[in-house]
């Protein structure tokens, strides 16, 4: 186990330079002086320019510029803000709360919509509950996040004035509040590919002998489904969850960009729009630590949701 773990952790390696390096790349291609946008747009000697691009490696070739960046990385320093003059690390921690709490907050939802749903429709497959069920999904699946963004703020924001259009909130209970809608949005596309797959999963489970075996036992049809199909079809859903989970990170950039929450994703949105670098390349860093992260905790879940896996 201590071996399997230490394994994944060295492969994260390769996956942080490659990923690192096509964002590092790839932000310098956009257009813009990062020196000009440091100095706020005044006009300003080509002297006092030199020294600021000199300064932040920006007078190095990209290449130059992410081994000077990288070399610092391994040290725990993500670098400074071009713009806001802060350290990264400090702007991420910063941003970090809201963000979780929507993610979190987004993933407990989508379970509960999902796995009742992808049941419910495996339990009574081609009735109207299948077909409501696959309706919803089809809905949640070809919604992009920000046009249901948009949808859920004029419906339930604007003409139905429930909650909030825009803000986080303060304190516990008015940031939860707050959280809602953003969160319902995140929650309904990743729920409609979870609760296909809990249904396609329970039907083939459903399948099996043991199934079979049980009912002829006289067992509760209920006990059935929870006790022995619903554990069994647990892996593949808790593949695709996890996957799911590690997305709303790319989907919280567009919901908060849309609720104008203020987490992580509108950090590197303004990072983007403003060459802000160093912000850029951190706060990606971090979330592909994290999107691999969670793979290596779905991969150990699987042994407790079956104790015959065993990893080596």
């Amino acid at each position: 186990m201590t071996s399997y773990i230490l394994k994944r952790l060295l492969a994260l390696i390769p996956i942080l330079i490659f990923t690192s390096f096509l964002v590092s790349t790839l932000v310098r291609l956009t257009p813009g002086d990062p020196a000009l946008i440091m100095v706020g747009g005044r006009r300003t000697s080509p002297e006092i320019l030199q020294a600021i691009r000199h300064q932040y490696a920006l007078d190095k070739s990209v290449l130059g510029q992410y081994v000077f960046w990288v070399g610092n990385a391994v040290r725990g320093n993500l670098g400074e803000s071009f713009r806001l003059k802060q350290k990264v690390s400090s702007l991420i921690a910063a941003r970090l709360p809201i963000t979780m709490q929507l993610i979190i907050f987004s993933g407990v939802l989508s379970l509960v919509i999902a796995l009742p749903l992808g049941i419910l429709a495996a339990v009574y497959k081609n009735t109207w509950v299948d077909y409501l069920a696959t309706l919803v999904s089809l809905l949640g699946m070809s919604s992009p996040v920000y046009f249901s963004g948009i949808v859920f703020i004029l419906i339930f924001a604007y003409t139905l004035d429930w909650f909030p259009a825009l803000g986080a909130g303060k304190g516990l209970w008015d940031r939860l509040y707050h959280l809602i809608l953003p969160s319902s949005v995140l929650a309904l596309n990743m729920a409609a590919l979870t609760s296909r797959m809990t249904r396609s999963s329970m039907l083939d489970v459903f399948g099996n002998d043991y199934i079979t075996v049980a009912k002829a036992k006289g067992l509760a049809w209920r006990r059935v489904v929870l006790r022995h199909a619903f554990r069994n079809a647990l892996i593949p859903v808790v593949t695709v969850a996890a996957l799911q989970l590690g997305f709303l990170f790319v989907g919280s950039v567009l919901v908060e960009f849309t609720f104008g929450l203020g987490g992580l994703g509108s950090l590197i949105t303004d990072a983007i729009q403003n060459r802000d670098y160093p912000v850029v390349q951190g706060t990606t860093l971090f979330l592909v630590t994290v999107f691999v992260l969670l793979n290596l905790v779905t991969d150990l879940l699987y042994m407790v949701i079956d104790p015959r896996i065993r990893y080596g």
